[in-house]
Protein backbone atom coordinates (compact mmCIF):
# COMPACT_ATOMS: atom_id res chain seq x y z
CA UNK A 1 0.00 0.00 0.00
CA UNK A 2 1.07 3.42 -0.92
CA UNK A 3 2.46 6.17 2.07
CA UNK A 4 1.52 9.47 1.76
CA UNK A 5 4.04 12.02 0.80
CA UNK A 6 4.96 15.62 0.63
CA UNK A 7 3.67 15.40 -3.05
CA UNK A 8 0.41 13.95 -2.40
CA UNK A 9 -3.21 15.73 -3.39
CA UNK A 10 -4.01 15.73 0.19
CA UNK A 11 -1.03 17.17 1.35
CA UNK A 12 -1.05 20.18 -1.64
CA UNK A 13 -4.55 20.60 -1.00
CA UNK A 14 -4.31 20.96 2.78
CA UNK A 15 -1.58 23.57 2.72
CA UNK A 16 -3.75 26.15 3.02
CA UNK A 17 -6.17 26.48 5.71
CA UNK A 18 -9.31 28.00 3.05
CA UNK A 19 -8.55 25.18 0.34
CA UNK A 20 -10.57 24.30 -2.33
CA UNK A 21 -11.67 21.04 -3.70
CA UNK A 22 -11.36 20.84 -7.76
CA UNK A 23 -14.33 19.29 -9.46
CA UNK A 24 -13.35 17.90 -12.82
CA UNK A 25 -16.22 18.97 -13.99
CA UNK A 26 -17.21 22.44 -14.15
CA UNK A 27 -21.36 22.14 -14.29
CA UNK A 28 -20.02 20.32 -10.35
CA UNK A 29 -21.62 22.70 -7.91
CA UNK A 30 -21.82 22.97 -3.58
CA UNK A 31 -25.20 22.16 -2.62
CA UNK A 32 -28.27 21.72 -4.67
CA UNK A 33 -29.67 24.62 -7.36
CA UNK A 34 -32.50 26.71 -5.81
CA UNK A 35 -35.51 26.63 -8.16
CA UNK A 36 -35.15 30.24 -9.22
CA UNK A 37 -31.72 29.96 -10.43
CA UNK A 38 -33.36 27.41 -13.34
CA UNK A 39 -32.38 29.21 -16.78
CA UNK A 40 -35.42 29.60 -18.50
CA UNK A 41 -35.21 28.40 -21.85
CA UNK A 42 -37.71 29.76 -25.26
CA UNK A 43 -39.43 27.45 -27.46
CA UNK A 44 -39.05 26.72 -31.03
CA UNK A 45 -42.03 28.33 -31.63
CA UNK A 46 -41.44 31.44 -29.63
CA UNK A 47 -38.13 31.54 -31.38
CA UNK A 48 -39.56 30.98 -34.96
CA UNK A 49 -42.31 33.95 -34.01
CA UNK A 50 -39.58 36.45 -32.61
CA UNK A 51 -37.65 36.29 -35.98
CA UNK A 52 -40.59 36.95 -38.29
CA UNK A 53 -42.32 40.14 -36.36
CA UNK A 54 -38.33 41.67 -35.24
CA UNK A 55 -36.85 43.18 -38.09
CA UNK A 56 -33.38 42.63 -38.19
CA UNK A 57 -32.01 46.32 -37.53
CA UNK A 58 -34.28 46.47 -34.32
CA UNK A 59 -32.43 48.64 -31.36
CA UNK A 60 -31.17 46.69 -28.60
CA UNK A 61 -34.02 48.79 -26.44
CA UNK A 62 -36.91 47.77 -28.62
CA UNK A 63 -35.65 44.29 -28.83
CA UNK A 64 -35.88 44.26 -24.92
CA UNK A 65 -39.51 45.72 -25.13
CA UNK A 66 -40.29 42.95 -27.26
CA UNK A 67 -39.37 40.30 -25.47
CA UNK A 68 -40.86 41.52 -21.85
CA UNK A 69 -39.81 40.49 -18.46
CA UNK A 70 -39.57 37.15 -19.69
CA UNK A 71 -37.30 37.95 -21.84
CA UNK A 72 -35.12 39.63 -19.35
CA UNK A 73 -35.30 37.26 -16.76
CA UNK A 74 -33.88 34.68 -19.19
CA UNK A 75 -31.01 36.95 -20.28
CA UNK A 76 -29.80 37.19 -16.91
CA UNK A 77 -30.22 33.88 -15.45
CA UNK A 78 -28.07 32.77 -18.73
CA UNK A 79 -25.59 35.92 -18.00
CA UNK A 80 -25.15 34.08 -14.69
CA UNK A 81 -25.08 30.32 -15.75
CA UNK A 82 -22.06 31.37 -18.20
CA UNK A 83 -20.45 32.73 -15.82
CA UNK A 84 -21.09 30.51 -13.39
CA UNK A 85 -19.24 27.74 -15.72
CA UNK A 86 -15.90 29.71 -15.90
CA UNK A 87 -15.16 28.77 -12.28
CA UNK A 88 -14.42 25.06 -11.99
CA UNK A 89 -13.26 25.77 -8.34
CA UNK A 90 -15.82 24.62 -5.51
CA UNK A 91 -15.49 25.17 -1.97
CA UNK A 92 -17.28 22.61 0.84
CA UNK A 93 -19.64 25.04 2.23
CA UNK A 94 -23.63 24.86 3.16
CA UNK A 95 -25.77 26.39 0.71
CA UNK A 96 -28.57 28.57 2.70
CA UNK A 97 -31.46 26.91 0.93
CA UNK A 98 -30.96 23.79 3.20
CA UNK A 99 -28.40 24.64 6.21
CA UNK A 100 -28.20 23.09 8.80
CA UNK A 101 -25.85 24.09 12.31
CA UNK A 102 -24.32 21.19 14.04
CA UNK A 103 -26.24 21.64 17.51
CA UNK A 104 -23.39 22.20 20.49
CA UNK A 105 -19.68 23.71 19.98
CA UNK A 106 -20.75 25.34 16.83
CA UNK A 107 -24.11 27.06 18.10
CA UNK A 108 -23.00 30.32 19.24
CA UNK A 109 -19.16 30.26 18.28
CA UNK A 110 -18.12 29.61 21.88
CA UNK A 111 -15.56 26.91 22.55
CA UNK A 112 -17.18 24.44 24.46
CA UNK A 113 -15.41 21.15 25.27
CA UNK A 114 -17.12 17.31 25.14
CA UNK A 115 -17.40 15.35 28.56
CA UNK A 116 -14.31 13.10 27.95
CA UNK A 117 -13.20 10.85 29.90
CA UNK A 118 -10.37 11.77 33.01
CA UNK A 119 -7.72 9.18 32.58
CA UNK A 120 -7.52 10.78 28.99
CA UNK A 121 -7.81 14.22 29.71
CA UNK A 122 -4.79 14.15 31.72
CA UNK A 123 -3.06 12.77 29.08
CA UNK A 124 -3.55 14.48 25.96
CA UNK A 125 -6.02 17.90 27.56
CA UNK A 126 -3.32 20.77 26.56
CA UNK A 127 -3.18 19.35 22.78
CA UNK A 128 -6.97 18.37 22.72
CA UNK A 129 -8.22 21.53 23.57
CA UNK A 130 -5.59 22.79 20.80
CA UNK A 131 -6.91 20.83 18.19
CA UNK A 132 -10.95 20.94 19.60
CA UNK A 133 -10.00 24.56 18.68
CA UNK A 134 -8.60 24.23 15.45
CA UNK A 135 -11.58 22.06 14.68
CA UNK A 136 -14.00 24.44 15.36
CA UNK A 137 -12.26 26.77 13.14
CA UNK A 138 -13.25 25.28 9.94
CA UNK A 139 -17.00 26.26 10.75
CA UNK A 140 -17.97 22.95 9.11
CA UNK A 141 -21.84 22.44 9.63
CA UNK A 142 -22.86 18.95 9.20
CA UNK A 143 -19.40 17.66 11.13
CA UNK A 144 -19.30 18.63 14.71
CA UNK A 145 -15.75 19.01 16.11
CA UNK A 146 -16.78 17.66 19.27
CA UNK A 147 -17.68 14.11 18.06
CA UNK A 148 -14.14 13.86 15.69
CA UNK A 149 -12.23 14.68 19.30
CA UNK A 150 -14.59 12.13 21.20
CA UNK A 151 -13.46 9.68 18.73
CA UNK A 152 -10.17 10.03 19.87
CA UNK A 153 -10.73 9.47 23.49
CA UNK A 154 -11.21 6.08 23.46
CA UNK A 155 -9.53 3.04 25.23
CA UNK A 156 -8.91 -0.58 23.59
CA UNK A 157 -7.26 -3.04 25.65
CA UNK A 158 -5.84 -1.10 28.10
CA UNK A 159 -4.22 1.36 25.39
CA UNK A 160 -6.09 4.51 25.12
CA UNK A 161 -6.02 6.94 21.70
CA UNK A 162 -4.15 10.20 21.47
CA UNK A 163 -4.24 13.15 19.50
CA UNK A 164 -2.39 13.33 15.90
CA UNK A 165 0.98 15.25 15.64
CA UNK A 166 -0.05 19.01 14.60
CA UNK A 167 1.61 18.60 11.28
CA UNK A 168 -1.03 16.47 10.39
CA UNK A 169 -4.31 18.36 11.51
CA UNK A 170 -4.40 19.72 7.72
CA UNK A 171 -4.70 16.92 5.89
CA UNK A 172 -7.75 16.27 8.45
CA UNK A 173 -9.59 18.97 7.56
CA UNK A 174 -9.07 18.00 3.98
CA UNK A 175 -10.67 14.23 4.49
CA UNK A 176 -13.34 16.02 6.62
CA UNK A 177 -14.79 18.59 4.24
CA UNK A 178 -15.28 15.91 1.61
CA UNK A 179 -16.95 13.94 4.14
CA UNK A 180 -19.29 17.37 4.59
CA UNK A 181 -19.25 17.80 0.84
CA UNK A 182 -20.93 14.11 0.74
CA UNK A 183 -23.65 14.68 3.62
CA UNK A 184 -24.36 18.22 1.20
CA UNK A 185 -25.14 16.11 -1.54
CA UNK A 186 -26.87 13.66 0.50
CA UNK A 187 -29.15 16.22 2.02
CA UNK A 188 -27.78 14.72 5.44
CA UNK A 189 -27.65 17.34 8.19
CA UNK A 190 -24.79 15.86 10.59
CA UNK A 191 -22.38 13.58 10.07
CA UNK A 192 -21.62 11.03 12.31
CA UNK A 193 -17.81 10.42 13.10
CA UNK A 194 -17.17 7.11 14.23
CA UNK A 195 -13.57 6.73 13.63
CA UNK A 196 -11.03 9.15 13.03
CA UNK A 197 -7.71 9.17 13.59
CA UNK A 198 -5.51 6.07 15.59
CA UNK A 199 -2.35 5.75 17.23
CA UNK A 200 -0.22 2.98 15.85
CA UNK A 201 -0.40 1.02 19.48
CA UNK A 202 -3.93 2.14 19.26
CA UNK A 203 -4.89 0.72 16.01
CA UNK A 204 -3.12 -2.47 16.63
CA UNK A 205 -5.73 -3.05 19.25
CA UNK A 206 -8.88 -2.27 17.12
CA UNK A 207 -10.57 -5.72 15.82
CA UNK A 208 -10.23 -5.56 12.24
CA UNK A 209 -7.99 -2.90 11.62
CA UNK A 210 -5.03 -2.77 8.63
CA UNK A 211 -1.36 -2.51 10.33
CA UNK A 212 -0.92 0.54 7.95
CA UNK A 213 -4.08 1.92 7.95
CA UNK A 214 -4.26 5.43 6.83
CA UNK A 215 -6.04 5.91 10.21
CA UNK A 216 -2.84 6.36 11.58
CA UNK A 217 -1.90 9.10 8.95
CA UNK A 218 -4.79 11.06 9.95
CA UNK A 219 -6.52 11.43 6.47
CA UNK A 220 -9.03 8.88 7.32
CA UNK A 221 -12.74 9.13 8.76
CA UNK A 222 -15.33 6.25 9.05
CA UNK A 223 -18.59 7.72 8.54
CA UNK A 224 -22.38 6.94 9.55
CA UNK A 225 -25.46 8.11 7.73
CA UNK A 226 -28.89 8.00 9.14
CA UNK A 227 -29.82 5.96 5.93
CA UNK A 228 -28.04 2.67 4.26
CA UNK A 229 -24.43 2.50 4.26
CA UNK A 230 -24.16 1.63 0.75
CA UNK A 231 -26.01 4.37 -0.78
CA UNK A 232 -23.33 6.79 0.82
CA UNK A 233 -20.28 4.96 -0.31
CA UNK A 234 -22.11 5.18 -3.73
CA UNK A 235 -22.24 8.70 -3.27
CA UNK A 236 -18.56 9.17 -2.34
CA UNK A 237 -17.44 6.85 -5.45
CA UNK A 238 -19.51 9.26 -7.21
CA UNK A 239 -18.29 12.49 -6.17
CA UNK A 240 -14.41 11.33 -6.02
CA UNK A 241 -14.96 10.15 -9.62
CA UNK A 242 -16.15 13.46 -10.95
CA UNK A 243 -12.84 14.65 -9.51
CA UNK A 244 -13.55 15.88 -5.98
CA UNK A 245 -10.98 14.42 -4.28
CA UNK A 246 -8.45 11.21 -4.59
CA UNK A 247 -8.35 8.41 -2.40
CA UNK A 248 -9.78 5.48 -0.62
CA UNK A 249 -13.61 4.36 -0.06
CA UNK A 250 -14.84 1.42 1.68
CA UNK A 251 -17.95 0.40 2.26
CA UNK A 252 -19.10 -1.69 4.86
CA UNK A 253 -22.04 -3.08 6.36
CA UNK A 254 -23.30 0.05 8.76
CA UNK A 255 -20.58 2.86 8.09
CA UNK A 256 -18.34 4.30 5.26
CA UNK A 257 -14.67 4.40 4.95
CA UNK A 258 -13.25 7.69 3.40
CA UNK A 259 -9.49 8.75 3.24
CA UNK A 260 -7.25 11.01 0.89
CA UNK A 261 -4.21 8.85 0.27
CA UNK A 262 -3.74 10.63 -3.32
CA UNK A 263 -4.62 7.27 -5.05
CA UNK A 264 -8.66 5.82 -5.77
CA UNK A 265 -8.82 2.34 -4.61
CA UNK A 266 -12.38 0.86 -3.73
CA UNK A 267 -13.36 -2.11 -1.48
Amino acid sequence: MPNLTSGSLATKFAANDDFRLISAHKTLTCGRPAASTKTMIPTNDQTHQTEETESTNMSRRSLLSGVGMTGLAWLGSSVLGSASSLTPRVSVVTSRSNASTVAGSQASGNLSMPDLPQEWLERHGKYATEYFRYLTALKLKRVDPAQVLESHAKEKGGVWNSIPHKSSWRSMAYTLRVAERVAQEMNVSEVEIISAYRSPDYNARCRGARTHSWHQQNIAVDVKFPMRASKVTAMARQLRDEGLFRGGVGGYWNFTHIDARGQNINW
